[in-house]
């Protein structure tokens, strides 16, 4: 009896903030190291959801510095709508209160604990309140406030408020102090390379710790902003049944067809039909049973996938295409969107985008990229299922090594859009293990792979192609001076047989007597535009004809001619010189070329 008392007395309940506080962990900040990244995150999250919704290109600046040891102040601008004064402190202070949570639409951030959550971390570790300046519109002023979190309570406290200048017409700007580290600067880095390549639309400007860092937006067309859609009756439960219920007073039929999305007239019918409830019950009189016949009366009827036209918003091949090549150089690259699907009743679409070659290291692992609701995914890699669909595939099928995941010069960006994104935990590090979107993801890397298979054959044949043709045009010159020596005759001209062996553009580049000769022969049937690029150490000062460009560098020169040659047509030039160097053609596509350099 006394131990009860004593327990009972023991008891009290704690706020969402204090929970949070002692287990943040959970949030994304397990470490002083992933502090930075995880702030940063949310804010720019916020920052781009907000520029979406007012429909204007966003622009984010960021900036960190350390202050002294292992302080570091963070600031995040953007240029969005700004936020009415009177609800700053509840977005900034107070966790789980948002605009989205209720909203079944994509959106980066759903549940309003983000950039709360780094409020609380800021505090906790630093002491210090969180600074938040913003601005609604050029006729209103900005305004300043300083924000903390009650923790007991889980309400804000706002130290200080006042009206500030700012050059900024309307905006949000976020300052946030806190102990962290920058071992992860890379990291971070990556996370803004990352973002700026799901987020064509943006511009991000960031200077971390000193060191600049720009990702200039590729699209200037305005993303529009998803829009919310009703429950679709697959994806309730029957607690989510019970409080749409309460204190409804419709009819039944009409309930069904007004609160969830692809319910019409008829199939309101056949649910009340299998349910056996009439349609003109109140809702709010049927009883516990009635409420369970009707779920599962509604799970048995067959009812359209939800709509995705308006509640989703996918990147779309083009600007994946770009986002990736604006950050990456690579031989090959392309993407794929999957037709929109369906898990427990919640939308989703699946995007994925493959490259090849080019810069990319051409040892290791293959590079995977994840995104979530045009968010990068950084950490658990090894726990999310686009990790596990991507070790799925056989990759060896399609010209990859794979030791579990692809090896070698290749990139994989994987993007899930979905009203209601699975993660694993509240840190929204790792998508959970849904067999649909495993399925999806599967998919378009299939896809994506017979395009590269595809590719890896023709460039396999094309080089073989040009190695035959850069022999052919380097050993017949030779073949014919021997046999013209042998047979003391004349040397033929080689045009005749070269044009009908090429077919292509041949560009010659060879050493005699101290003289450096260039040649371009056009032994296609149109006519062709191209510059003709000489890299040397040679001055080259009495070039005939002098080129159209030089452009010294240190010890090197590069000449640049600008030659058309109709077909059957040839152009020379030469100089003074002891050769070496390269000769490239410009302007003509690699099938098309043949680069002969007699002086490697």
């Amino acid at each position: 009896m006394v131990l009860a008392e004593d327990l009972a007395s023991s008891q009290r309940s704690i706020s969402i903030a204090e929970f949070f506080e002692k287990n943040k962990h959970l949030l994304g900040f397990d470490s002083p190291t992933r502090g930075i990244i995880t702030t940063i995150k949310e804010a720019v999250d916020n920052a781009l959801d907000a520029c979406e919704e007012a429909e204007v290109l966003p622009d984010i600046y960021i900036e960190v510095k350390r202050k002294t040891g292992d302080l570091f102040w963070i600031m995040v601008e953007d240029n969005g709508p700004g936020i009415m004064p009177e609800q700053v402190p509840f977005v900034f202070g107070k966790l789980l209160y948002g605009s989205r949570f209720h909203q079944i639409r994509q959106s980066r951030g759903q549940q309003g604990i983000g950039i709360s959550a780094a409020v609380l971390y800021a505090q906790l570790t630093s002491g210090t309140p969180a600074v938040v300046t913003t601005r609604t519109g050029p006729a209103t002023p900005a305004v300043r406030m300083e924000i903390q979190i009650k923790v007991a309570t889980n309400e804000p406290k706002v130290l200080s408020n006042k009206e500030v200048p700012w050059d900024r017409t309307h905006g949000t700007r976020v300052e946030i102090e806190f102990t962290s580290t920058l071992s992860a600067k890379k990291r971070l880095i990556e996370y803004l390379r990352y973002t700026g390549v799901v987020n064509p639309h943006a511009r991000i400007r960031a200077e971390i710790d000193g060191e600049p860092f720009t990702s200039e937006r590729v699209s200037n067309e305005v993303l529009v902003c998803p829009k919310a859609i009703k429950p679709h009756p697959y994806g309730i439960e029957l607690g989510m049944l019970k409080r749409m219920a309460e204190g409804e007073t419709r009819p039944l039929l009409e309930f069904l067809t007004s609160e969830f999305s692809r319910v019409g007239k008829k199939t309101a019918e056949e649910i009340c039909s299998i349910a056996s409830l009439r349609p003109a019950a109140q809702v709010k009189r049927l009883n516990a049973d009635q409420q369970r016949s009707l779920l599962a009366a509604m799970q048995q009827v067959k009812v359209p996938a939800p709509p995705t036209s308006q509640c989703l918003s996918p990147i779309g091949e083009e600007l994946m295409v770009r986002g990736l090549e604006a950050e990456f150089r690579m031989d090959f690259v392309k993407a794929r969107t999957r037709p929109s699907s369906v898990f427990s009743g919640h939308p989703f679409m699946v995007e994925a985008a493959l490259g090849y070659g080019g810069k990319l290291p051409p040892e290791g692992n293959g590079q995977i990229m994840r995104f979530a609701n045009r968010v990068p995914l950084i950490y658990q890699q090894g726990a999310c299922a686009i990790t596990q669909s991507v070790a799925g595939v056989n990759w060896k099928a399609y010209g990859i090594g794979q030791q579990g995941l692809p090896m070698g010069p290749v990139l994989i960006l994987v993007h899930v859009a979905s009203t209601n994104v699975p993660f694993t935990s509240e840190s929204k590090d790792a998508i959970a293990s849904i067999p649909e979107i495993e399925k999806e993801i599967v998919l378009a890397l299939q896809d994506l792979g017979r395009d590269l298979k595809a590719f890896i054959s023709r460039r396999d044949r094309t080089k073989l192609q040009e190695d035959r043709a850069r022999a052919i045009c380097a050993i017949i010159p030779d073949i014919a001076l021997k046999v013209s020596e042998i047979v003391e005759k004349p040397l033929p001209d080689l045009t005749v047989i070269e044009g009908q062996i090429m077919h292509k553009v041949v560009a010659r580049k060879r050493t005699t007597t101290g003289r450096v000769v260039l040649s371009v022969h056009n032994y296609t049937a149109k006519d062709v535009e191209v510059q003709v690029y000489d890299i040397s150490t040679d001055p080259a000062l009495d070039a005939v004809p002098a080129p159209d460009f030089v452009s010294p560098l240190d010890d090197t020169f590069t000449r640049v001619w600008r030659v058309i040659l109709p077909p059957g047509q040839g152009w020379e030039a030469s100089y003074t010189g002891a050769g070496g160097g390269s000769l490239d053609l410009r302007g003509i596509s690699e099938q098309m070329k043949v680069v002969v350099d007699l002086d490697v």
